[in-house]
């Protein structure tokens, strides 16, 4: 369409006009059309009409041979990742030097340093369990509640909604062990062919505490917790008293709180359940000596107890005395770890 040059009515293309006598023709606007049919050619206007022009030397020499390599570089990565996914397993993949083991590619937490701290009331991390593992803690502590069949995971009643011990620390321990105790995993310096490894890379040999805090009915919760360890028991992974000594596993569980301590030495020739003593009530050997046998005599000893907790300010009392009486304890066999609790 076109306009009148005096008035606003549209006209048809193709009408003949008279401007100052003369017929002229209008003829329909062609949009404009790059000449440019080459990738490395630049389609703007301005190098194209001037091709010696800075802008378009610029554009040749440099833009387009970056964005050209850049794309190249995007493919190449994405190939090289795929590669990797789909023969992670393989071991003569190897190829770059100081390249990651790849016997390691299936440890979620590789390179990571463990750390002896105690993830307190761990169900509230971001990730419970994970988020304690990748920073290198060596303990971790749930409080629970037994419910129906189960145990549920929480600090209080109201707050047992985020799962169960089961779905949020058994299972996950199950798995990653599974996987680190199979190929390729095992396929490295540090692991034996008759070991059992743990859950940090670091140390193979480094246990993990789970510290389980029964809230209430300890004598309720006992059977359904050693119910649900069945599939850690049944592989080797849990520490165990085998009658004699202490067998260290990848897992060592220990139970505070209401826990019955009466089912814990109910079986003197076995136990991979350990208690948590309370530390105001240990007792120290004739003559406070590190005799072990004299140690095991005690009611509370290296065969049915893993740590020794207290409420720091009701037991433990001011600070200078508390460095005296933690020197003893740590004289006193060296056995236990301290666990200080303000809550």
């Amino acid at each position: 369409m076109a306009l009148y040059p005096y008035g606003l009515m549209p006209i048809p293309e193709n009408e003949t006009i008279l401007f100052s006598n003369q017929a002229v023709l209008m003829e329909p606007i062609i949009p404009y059309k790059s000449k440019s049919s080459s990738i490395w050619q630049c389609s703007h206007p301005d190098c194209i009409a001037y091709p010696r022009s800075k802008r378009a030397i610029f554009c040749r020499a440099v833009q387009r041979p970056l964005r050209a390599f850049i794309f190249i570089l995007g493919i190449l990565t994405v190939a090289w990742q795929c590669f990797l996914y789909l023969f992670q397993h393989d071991p003569t993949l190897a190829v770059f030097p100081g390249e990651r083991d790849l016997s390691l590619s299936n440890w979620s937490n590789y390179g990571v340093i463990p750390v002896p701290c105690n993830s307190h009331n761990d169900y509230w991390r971001h990730i419970p369990l994970l988020s304690a593992l990748r920073a290198g803690c060596t303990g971790v502590e749930v409080d629970v509640w037994p419910w129906g069949s189960d145990i549920l995971v929480g600090h209080s009643r109201s707050t047992v909604l985020r799962g169960t011990l089961q779905s949020l620390y058994l299972d996950p321990l199950l798995n990653m062990l599974n996987t680190h105790n199979a190929p390729p995993s095992r396929n490295w310096s540090k692991v034996t062919s008759q070991e059992m490894v743990g859950l940090f890379s670091y140390d193979p040999k480094q246990t993990l505490t789970l510290l389980i805090n029964c809230k209430t009915e300890g004598d309720r919760t006992w059977p359904l917790l050693v119910e649900q360890l069945n599939p850690l028991r049944g592989k080797g992974y849990l520490t165990h008293f085998n009658g004699s000594d202490v067998v260290y596993g990848p897992i060592t569980v220990v139970v505070g709180g209401d826990a019955p301590l009466h089912m814990i030495v109910e079986n003197s020739t076995y136990r991979d359940i350990f208690y948590d003593a309370p530390l105001g009530n240990l007792t120290f050997p004739t003559g406070i000596t590190a005799d072990y046998n004299k140690l095991m005599d005690s009611t509370y000893n290296p065969s049915n107890s893993y740590y020794a907790s207290t409420d720091f300010r009701k037991d433990i009392g001011p600070l200078s005395l508390a460095v005296c009486r933690i020197l003893s304890l740590l004289f006193f066999g060296g056995r236990y770890m301290l666990l200080m609790s303000w809550d």
